[in-house]
């Protein structure tokens, strides 16, 4: 059973799908920075607030005891539309990724040559001879 275990494990697909799943992860890492670092406070300069701030208050809340709001609802389109963004970046890359490996796997599959055999004109010739005999 380990020795079937261990032929599964070392398939060639099952090795890709992992080291592309990793690799994935690591890339919407860098892709939620960029987002987080980068995207969100240059619109933010046009929103002229932080981004990732803003939401819609659906709901007030009360102070309590110590003095701190409680029950406030809040409609978080800030984030919503952040994570969009990521998506819509993730995707296109992936998009991009698979166009790219498409296209060199079209290059690798050439196709095949016709059989070297004889020409039309020859069979036709061949039967031509066959039915004079």
């Amino acid at each position: 059973m380990l020795k079937e275990f261990k032929e599964f494990a070392m398939k060639g697909n099952l090795v890709d799908i992992a080291v592309g799943f990793v690799m994935g992860a690591a890339f919407k890492e860098v892709v939620t920075a960029f987002t987080g670092g980068i995207v969100s406070p240059l619109v933010g300069l046009i929103f002229d607030s932080d981004f990732k701030a803003l939401r819609y208050k659906l709901k007030d809340g009360a102070l309590n005891d110590a003095g701190e709001m409680v029950g406030e609802v809040f409609l978080e389109y800030g984030t919503f539309l952040t994570n969009v963004i990521d998506f819509i970046i993730v995707a296109f890359v992936m998009f991009m990724v698979v166009k790219g490996v498409n296209k060199m796997k079209k290059k690798e599959e050439a196709a095949p040559e016709a059989p070297a055999g004889p020409t039309q004109e020859e069979l036709l010739g061949e039967i031509r001879d066959l039915l004079k005999k």
